[in-house]
């Protein structure tokens, strides 16, 4: 069945019509006609085809222009984007034919190009035409550019309008019904696939920023299949643990080496509800937390696991618990401290007394005399409780660290005997005094011994020994006053050596230790001008040496 056109064909070719006008120029007008309609489809599938998220908008109009002009006097196209109630200069072909920069945006007062926009419509504006009765804000620049005419076309998509394409020629060009139809499907086609590109992009964007949010974050996320599988990880995990991204899917249970029957992975599968539960993993604490994941049908598809490393805060609760616990102690021991001294006081002033009466060959003397002695020794246990119980702040005066060594040996130097720990002294009897706290030296010495006991008492020797020793001596012209304290116990392993003066840093058990000892201690050291050493062998034993220098007098 033959349709209109081409019987109107039949008829330019064989009928009435072609016995008035030459067979040949019809013919030829016949061909530029079919030329010109499959030029028109070839540029909007070339449209169609090659617009995608990573395609250059001046290369498309570059493409455009190219096939347009094949068809039509064209000598400039613009694109024109519509976003917050701008309408802005995007892209202009060719580059050179610049009047405004892009970005421009015309102001809606007296502008065409408003004007075709807010119409929805095409709009066909010649630029000297009589009888114009508004002066656009365009004229100047189109003139300029030696722009005679120009096609306005809104690019709408959805019924929505996203733009304006400008078509522009430097003679006044007449296009037919079937031109205006062709350049409408142009701007559509162009609408559609600019849309697209915009969603695209924000999908692309939004997916980025999730990504880099997800890796980002310092704890770690893994995002675990019902079955166990791990789907994703974060850049917090492979920091931790080293994990084959190219091999067979990873079992969450195995690489945090969890029992399942004790997984909150599993019980939050169960329930559909997160779950919070404190592990171990790594000689570190951690908090897990599993958040069930759902789809549109409220299917449970996965669960997002979130792990959280409390370590540090877990040490400083238990350092926080620990110093109320010493605080209650000290107040307590400063307590009675105080109602020990009345009847001590009496034992000793009675002791003096019979000891007075009495002869030394006399049998009850030397009775009366290990009561006399047990009496001191209790006072000055007493005295040293009290001197450790003190809260006011220390004052720096002329002190001996030797009497420090023997107030902390006074506290815990039956304790060493009782492990069985040999204890050497060797304390210079002439060592110079030095300007500082002997409460604070004593804390110093007491955190080394402490150290050095619980060293001795995880080697497992049969002989453990501990020395503790004084001297000075002058280096680079200034004086300094020594204290090391040494063990043979278990001694510290060479990559622990630079960490074990950080603050809540420590090589025993959970909580066996806060890590804060020797953190405070040398931070005592560096108040009284001095710092801390330390020499150890692995398995060998440990030397800790307290520097501090002698003020000048």
């Amino acid at each position: 069945m033959r349709t209109n056109d081409q019987v109107e064909m039949i008829h330019r070719l064989t009928g009435v019509q072609s016995s008035k006008k030459s067979y040949y120029t019809e013919l030829k007008k016949t061909v530029r006609e079919l030329k010109k309609r499959n030029m028109q489809l070839e540029i909007i599938n070339d449209v169609t085809k090659s617009f995608n998220i990573d395609m250059s908008m001046d290369e498309m109009l570059k493409n455009i222009f190219g096939k347009l002009n094949k068809i039509f006097s064209v000598k400039r196209i613009s694109l024109f984007s519509y976003e917050e109630g701008n309408l802005t200069l995007s892209n202009v072909y060719p580059s050179h034919s610049t009047y405004f920069q892009k970005g421009y945006a015309p102001p809606k007062e007296h502008s065409i190009y408003w004007r075709a926009f807010e119409s929805r419509n095409y709009l066909f504006y010649q630029i000297n035409k009589k009888e114009e009765e508004i002066l656009y804000v365009e004229k100047q620049a189109l003139t300029e550019l030696d722009i005679q005419c120009v096609l306005l076309l809104p690019l709408i998509c959805k019924e929505k309008a996203i733009g304006l394409l400008s078509v522009g020629s430097q003679q006044v060009v007449q296009y037919d019904q079937s031109d205006i139809t062709f350049f409408r499907q142009l701007g559509d086609q162009l609408a559609v696939c600019i849309s697209n590109a915009r969603l695209y992009n924000e999908a692309y964007t939004s997916k980025k920023e999730w990504e880099e949010t997800f890796r980002a974050v310092s704890d770690m996320i893994f995002l675990v299949n019902i079955k166990g599988e791990i789907i994703r990880y974060n850049d917090a995990v492979t920091e931790l643990m080293d994990l084959d991204k190219e091999g067979a899917p990873l079992d969450f249970h195995q690489v945090l080496k969890l029992e399942r029957n004790e997984s909150p992975f599993e019980e939050a599968i169960l329930t559909r509800k997160p779950v919070h539960k404190q592990i171990h993993f790594n000689m570190r604490v951690c908090e897990l937390h599993s958040y069930p994941v759902f789809n549109d049908q409220q299917e449970l598809y996965s669960v997002i696991v979130y792990l959280n490393d409390i370590t540090e805060k877990s040490q400083i609760e238990m350092h926080l618990l620990q110093s109320g616990k010493l605080a209650a102690i000290g107040e307590m021991a400063a307590g009675v401290a105080h109602e020990l001294n009345n009847p001590l006081t009496a034992i000793l002033g009675n002791a003096q007394l019979l000891l007075r009466n009495v002869k030394e060959e006399d049998r009850t003397f030397q009775l009366l005399k290990d009561i006399h002695q047990c009496g001191k020794r209790c006072k000055s246990i007493i005295q040293n409780l009290l001197t450790f119980s003190r809260q006011e702040e220390y004052l720096f005066q002329q002190c001996s660290v030797n009497e420090a060594v023997d107030q902390v040996l006074g506290l815990i130097g039956d304790q060493l005997k009782k492990q069985h720990i040999f204890l050497t002294k060797q304390l210079d009897p002439h060592l110079p005094l030095i300007d500082g706290s002997v409460q604070q030296i004593g804390q110093v010495i007491l955190n080394l011994l402490i150290n050095a006991k619980d060293a001795l008492e995880e080697c497992g020797r049969p002989k453990k020994e501990m020395i503790i020793r004084s001297f000075s001596c002058i280096e680079e012209g200034e004086k300094w006053v020594y204290l090391s304290v040494e063990d043979n116990g278990i001694g510290i392993h060479p990559h622990s050596l630079q960490e074990i003066f950080n603050p809540f840093f420590t090589m025993k058990s959970l909580g066996k230790g806060t890590g804060l000892g020797l953190s405070v201690s040398l931070g005592i050291a560096e108040a009284h001008g001095g710092t801390i050493s330390v020499h150890s062998v692995l398995d060998e034993g440990s030397i800790f040496t307290l520097k501090i220098p002698i003020k000048a007098d």
